[in-house]
């Protein structure tokens, strides 16, 4: 089986893969990333939002060794050791989670808009989750939480 390498969260890693294996498939069985969920295999869902080389990317659309030398980050790449990033504390503080199954390709994708748009407007917010299912809360709170994080944050994802 090939081997792929890639720095994950900082750190270097790498494993053995089947040249079939599904990044999202190998970030989880293969690293122990569990944070990135399966949600659909299709791409519709979002659940499995990763940043790869700096963008918002859902990982079971791509290979594992399509990564091969890639910088991806995760939602446990997220956080800065205990302290939660400002998008992880507005989610939590603004009940922008129920279940929590689709949070994490929410969180992703939504630090991937304020990359590019530091004060998104609801519209807009909404316009680029649209990728991203929630079957839990309607959306109204994950908006609430990104508005807030975007404050937060002062422009600086």
């Amino acid at each position: 089986m090939p081997t792929v390498s890639m720095t994950v969260n900082g750190r270097k890693m790498s494993g053995e893969c089947e040249e079939r294996t599904l990044l999202v498939n190998f970030l989880r069985e293969n690293l122990g990333l569990t944070g990135t969920h399966v949600g659909c295999d299709t791409s519709q869902c979002g659940a499995c939002c990763v940043h790869i080389n700096g963008d918002s990317v859902k990982s079971c659309t791509m290979l594992a060794l399509q990564a091969e030398g890639a910088e991806i980050t995760t939602i446990e790449g997220v956080a800065d050791g205990d302290n939660l990033h400002a998008i992880q504390e507005a989610f939590r503080d603004n009940h922008g989670l129920q279940c929590g199954f689709c949070t994490p390709g929410m969180i992703m994708s939504a630090l991937d808009l304020l990359k590019h748009n530091a004060n998104p407007s609801e519209a807009e917010i909404r316009h680029h989750l649209e990728g991203n299912l929630c079957r839990c809360t309607g959306y109204h709170n994950i908006v609430k939480s990104i508005q807030a994080a975007a404050a937060a944050m002062g422009g600086t994802p």
